[in-house]
């Protein structure tokens, strides 16, 4: 198992005072890496890592700057007894290869590309890296060369590797340089200390524990990126020496970090002090995948800070005069890299976005579209603060209070008491305030909002005393209605996210039937739009949504969900829209069953009306979940299924459509005189050879004129058939022959493509004529063989790709020529055998 060599840098032939060799070192978020002088004479440039202790190099990763590029790196090994120098010269190295990079164009050089080699195991104590000169760009006119980080992955001088000569894995992701260049570095920390407890668990057969220890860790992993994009800011303010943004930062950082592993419980599944009892239980928190807590924004940082008694009591620094009097309690300085002396002004509080759109973005600047406040002494209320930043909320205009007077009246006071520690004086003001968040332009207070809402839902005791549930679910209808149609997704994430909390955790022995039915009729219509959206995540969302309000017991009661999913589809209803209708009616029906009642929306006639509407669509996946909703229904009532469609005969079963049903309808008919028929029976037929073979089947690709077998099986009586193909005959029913055709005929196969049943000789023909593959193929005119393109010159150099004499045809099995009438000779006759043909011990008696 390969683990990182610790190294250090100890030779650069050049390096930027900025950026030091000392910086590939360590690995982090906040690396700044390695970068040549600008216009260095000195090519090419050259790095000597030194080993803490001489190992077996296995791999090593080398991360490329963004356009700093050079065109290849050559890696050096040396390994050094331990009286040498302590750089070796240059004839002592081994020569391992070289890496090629791109040049980052087509990512218009905004990211880092990731190499990462693996060499034979070989003892080393040094490595050399020897760049090239730099690709050419735009943004590179000084000609340098960088790298942000360098791995170097081995095992110990008395470890050994793999049969295969290399070890088979690093020993801790956290070893991996894609993982530890962009996870904080605590965070790594505990990740190493999870993996170990992880496999110590394996050992010892605690699998819900290790269970446990694997979801922490994917979710850390999560909370680690976006702590390393804080410590990045954090960082970049020190620089520009914004003081006050860095303190916010650093707080920033340490509570997020202690809500996240409050959340997943990392200190009980670390177990310092011994095994817990608890990890070998299931838990709440880890039924499924982890949910990470939001994390605090820069104002409720500083609005923390603010509330703290130490900060209340610690000494005011002088008045400033002139025009600084006039400045907001929070300065919107912006903390971001790359950004002119200009935009870094107090005074500037406009939008983030950037004028210059042609010009090359950071890729850190999406990490916080905020605007980044610096904590001021003026104590000012908590609504001038958020107002001022940047503006933050819109004015509610007349029609829109009139709307929101019901959430203003519930929700405004609560909201505050929930989330800030200094009320507000003035009532109206933070009521307005709090809810203007759902009518704010900035979708990130929208999503706020909407979080805060999610919170008093799942946490409904501090308000259920002063105002009743009733209110607050039609409070909180009415808010989600215009959050469920927002126009950004993640909005409208957040905002099914909260319909959910309110039907699951809320409304369930809480509200009124009445109250529910109106909540129901108020949000249903929204998500069934959404659901028919062109975005899969959108529509995939939007159907989770609707079947979680559909499991509420609340709304089962009242049968509000099902009667409109089973309304039946018009064939001008938009194929996105009927496809998603039809799905979620199928999943009620696996999960709540058919119903008798006739309002539930779930009987057999309201499912049979909707789904012969379905398979009449023009579009063909909407057919084929009206399908399986007709099938189940068949189970159950076969006899309505069969009066709402044409008759079962000849005619009717010349539509494709019917006759894919209709040979359905038969199995499921087949199967239930089997299990009827199965105690008098003495030879029990395989069923699970028999369903295989009915989902594959049919008979028309296989244009075999089979005997009939309704009248002997409607008699009760057996027959004798015999096969067209190889003269096979069975003795006992009909269901024989069929899997004879399927899986033993000599003369028959399966298209590898279509898995299509067809004869052997017209296997060529298929591929090119009829198969679902046919414009990959093409017929070898040497040979008359049917080719795939992209192996058609390879083919020409094969030995039986020759002419084929006349009168003679050729096997796509084998490849030998045999005559034109001589199929059943070629795959029966025991001398003649098929080389090719798997089958060809099928076709004896």
């Amino acid at each position: 198992m390969a683990k990182k060599i610790p190294f250090s840098v100890i030779f650069a032939t050049d390096e930027d005072s900025a950026f030091p060799a000392s910086e590939l070192n360590g690995h982090g978020p906040t690396v700044l890496g390695w970068r040549s002088s600008a216009n260095s004479k000195i090519q090419p440039q050259e790095l000597i890592l030194k080993f803490h202790r001489p190992a077996k190099v296995c791999r090593i990763q080398v991360l490329g700057h963004q356009f700093m590029i050079p065109e290849r790196i050559e890696l050096w090994l040396h390994n050094a007894p331990k009286d040498s120098p302590t750089t070796p010269s240059s004839q002592n190295f081994d020569y391992l290869g070289f890496i090629v990079l791109s040049d980052n164009s087509a990512s218009q050089y905004k990211s880092r590309e990731l190499q990462s080699v693996s060499v034979a195991p070989r003892m080393g104590s040094h490595l050399k890296l020897r760049m090239g000169t730099p690709y050419a760009n735009d943004l590179n006119d000084a000609r340098q060369v960088a790298l942000i980080g360098i791995n170097v992955l081995g095992m110990d001088s008395g470890e050994d590797a793999g049969p295969s000569g290399a070890p088979e894995s690093i020993t801790s992701i956290c070893d991996c340089l894609s993982f530890s260049m962009y996870v904080e570095e605590t965070i790594c920390e505990v990740v190493k200390e999870l993996e170990a407890k992880k496999s110590r668990a394996v050992v010892e057969e605690r699998f819900e524990y290790a269970r446990k220890l694997k979801l922490c860790m994917g979710a850390l992993r999560s909370a680690g990126e976006r702590l390393g994009r804080y410590a990045l800011a954090k960082r970049q303010a020190v620089a520009q020496e914004d003081f006050s943004t860095a303190r916010l930062r650093k707080e920033q950082i340490e509570l997020y970090r202690n809500s996240v592993f409050s959340q997943l419980e990392v200190c009980k599944l670390l177990e310092k002090s011994g095994p817990v009892t608890e990890n070998d239980l299931v838990s709440p928190v880890y039924i499924s995948k982890p949910v990470l807590p939001s994390p605090p924004s820069l104002q409720e940082v500083a609005h923390l800070l603010l509330n703290d008694p130490k900060e209340q009591h610690s000494p005011k620094p002088p008045s400033q005069k002139s025009e600084k009097q006039d400045e907001p309690y929070f300065s919107p300085q912006l903390s971001k890299i790359g950004r002119s002396p200009s935009r870094n002004s107090p005074t500037n509080t406009g939008s983030l976005r950037r004028r210059n759109k042609s010009a090359p973005r950071n890729s850190y600047e999406d990490y916080e579209e905020r605007t980044l406040p610096t904590l001021r002494t003026e104590c000012q209320s908590t609504l001038e603060v958020e107002a001022n930043s940047r503006g933050r909320f819109k004015v509610m205009n007349d029609r829109e209070r009139r709307q929101a007077a019901l959430p203003l009246l519930v929700f405004g006071t609560e909201l505050v008491s929930v989330f800030s520690k200094n009320p507000l004086k003035n009532a109206h003001e933070s009521k307005s305030s709090q809810v203007e968040m759902f009518y704010s332009k900035q979708f990130q207070d929208r999503e706020e909002g909407l979080v805060r809402l999610r919170n008093i839902l799942k946490n409904p005791t501090v308000i259920e005393g002063s105002i009743g549930p009733n209110k607050v679910a039609r409070s909180s209808t009415l808010l989600l209605y215009r959050a469920v149609r927002d126009a950004v997704f993640s909005v409208f994430s957040q905002a099914a996210e909260t319909v959910r909390a309110l039907f699951v955790d809320f409304i369930p022995q809480r509200i009124s039937a009445n109250e529910v039915s109106r909540c129901v009729d108020r949000l249903l219509p929204e998500l069934l739009a959404k659901s028919g959206d062109p975005s899969p995540r959108i529509h995939t969302l939007a159907q989770h949504t609707i079947l979680s309000i559909a499991s509420c017991t609340e709304v089962r009661q009242q049968n509000l969900v099902a009667p409109a999913l089973s309304r039946p589809v018009g064939s001008g209803t938009h194929p996105r829209l009927a496809l998603s209708r039809i799905q979620m009616l199928e999943q009620l029906v696996l999960s709540q069953g058919i119903s008798t009642d006739k309002q539930s929306g779930l009987t057999c006639r309201s499912l049979t009306e909707c789904g012969c509407s379905g398979i009449h669509h023009p579009s063909e996946p909407v057919r084929k979940v009206a399908e399986r909703v007709l099938l189940q229904v068949y189970r159950i009532n076969p006899r309505l299924i069969r009066k709402q469609l044409p008759p079962d005969d000849d005619i009717t079963r010349r539509n494709l459509l019917y006759r894919q049903l209709f040979t359905e309808f038969d199995k499921i008919d087949k199967a239930r005189r089997s299990e009827m028929l199965e105690p008098m029976r003495d030879d029990q037929v395989d069923e699970e050879e028999g369903a295989a073979f009915g989902d594959a089947w049919d008979v028309e690709e296989l244009k075999v004129s089979l005997p009939s077998m309704a009248n002997g099986e409607k008699n009760g009586c057996k027959q004798t058939v015999q096969c067209s193909f190889c003269d096979w005959v069975c003795e006992k029913d009909s269901g024989q022959l069929d899997k004879h055709y399927w899986k033993s005929c000599p003369l028959l196969m399966k298209c590898p493509q279509c898995q299509c049943v067809l004869e052997v000789s017209a296997y060529s023909h298929h591929l090119t004529n009829e198969c679902e593959a046919k414009e990959s193929y093409v017929i070898c005119k040497r040979c008359s063989e049917a080719v795939h393109m992209e192996l058609f010159q390879l083919h020409l150099l094969e030995e039986y790709c020759r002419e084929v004499p006349p009168s003679s045809v050729r096997c796509p099995l084998c490849h030998e020529n045999i005559p034109e009438n001589g199929w059943k000779e070629h795959f029966l006759d025991q001398a003649l055998f098929c080389r090719g043909n798997s089958r060809r011990h099928g076709g004896k008696k």
